[in-house]
């Protein structure tokens, strides 16, 4: 589990440079993709990380192979936890928004976006403020992630 909670902080590092460095000074779509991308690595280590600390306190046997099967195990073993909740469904909506069909505008400006055209939805307009919005996010999953690792450890001792 701390081994998944060290990647997950690694990818995240990865993520701030990508936004705060590529993104500043290339702002295309490929890097607005390769940010989403990231971040679902990041989240799927913050998921594995609680699986893994369920297998430890024996909730679960083993850790779901697939990633949808990975999201209904930890929505059904944290009901109450409204922010495992909202990562859980995060998480699925980047994977959902990465493979959808997009359209790049306005490469190279401030402006830069990436509209995502979803099944029977409105397009989504991914921005540099977007991509922000949802960094912070994730950075607050990952601190949900620590938090619950720390009072896990304290219990056990």
């Amino acid at each position: 589990m701390k081994e998944a909670i060290s990647l997950a902080n690694e990818e995240l590092k990865r993520v701030d440079h990508l936004i705060y460095v590529s993104l500043k000074y290339t702002r295309t779509v490929d890097v607005i993709r390769s940010i989403v991308q990231r971040m679902i690595t990041a989240l799927e280590y913050m998921l594995d990380a609680h699986l893994a600390q369920a297998v430890n306190a024996k909730k679960i046997r083993a850790v779901p192979g697939f990633p949808v099967e990975k999201c209904r195990v930890l929505k059904e073993l944290h009901p109450h936890d409204a922010v495992m909740q909202e990562m859980v469904d995060f998480y699925l909506y980047l994977r959902k928004l990465i493979r959808a069909e997009f359209i790049s505008s306005q490469e190279f400006r401030r402006h830069v976006t990436m509209t995502v055209s979803m099944k029977e939805e409105v397009p989504i307009d991914i921005n540099i403020d977007k991509i922000n919005e949802f960094y912070d996010k994730i950075k607050q999953y990952y601190e949900h992630t620590v938090f619950i690792h720390e009072e896990t450890k304290k219990e056990h001792h």
